[in-house]
């Protein structure tokens, strides 16, 4: 759900969050106010002092929310090999932190790869990119991407790479996510 940027908080403990695009982890402090911009994914963007900050679902307590313990994916397993559509499924619940829409939707997962491994299930291997080469944020939505995915049944391993070529534009978004953010 994409929160009204009326929507105040006030921290109601020491929270560790992401500084948004930079990647830096930082510390926020118990009583700082601030305002919800996204709650996608499992994860909230907030704006405080100015600047935009990631908190994990597993501290949403500190905003005062419930924390929401998330189930394995769920997804139909055929003779060892793992249901594609529930990869897709969990790679939808994946955002970018600024932009109210999931990655798949965004156009930036490049290729998604399922191999049998021997005896020990399927290994997916993704390749994505970023709206922008420079951004923080690349390493810990790949391994937001990784997290989801290993938690489907049947899966063995994941390998997730972030890729610059080709370079993402506003073309490689559905057409829903041009529609959602005003493009058509």
């Amino acid at each position: 759900m994409f929160h009204d940027q009326n929507e105040y908080i006030t921290l109601e403990r020491d929270v560790e969050a992401t500084q948004i695009p930079m990647g830096t982890n930082v510390t926020l402090t118990e009583g700082d106010r601030g305002q919800i911009t996204q709650a996608l994914g499992g994860s909230y963007t907030i704006l405080l002092h100015g600047n935009l900050y990631r908190i994990d679902g597993k501290d949403a307590d500190s905003i005062g929310k419930s924390v929401k313990i998330e189930a394995d994916a769920e997804s139909e397993i055929t003779n060892g090999v793992v249901n594609e559509e529930a990869v897709w499924d969990v790679m939808k619940s994946c955002y970018d932190p600024e932009i109210p829409v999931n990655i798949v939707e965004l156009g930036l997962i490049y290729s998604c790869e399922f191999s049998e491994m021997e005896e020990s299930g399927t290994k997916v291997d993704v390749k994505m990119t970023l709206t922008a080469p420079g951004c923080g944020m690349g390493q810990i939505l790949a391994e937001e991407v990784h997290q989801k995915i290993m938690g489907i049944s049947g899966v063995a391993d994941v390998h997730v790479e972030l890729v610059w070529e080709p370079p993402w534009d506003q073309g490689m978004m559905s057409e829903s996510a041009r529609l959602h953010l005003g493009l058509l």
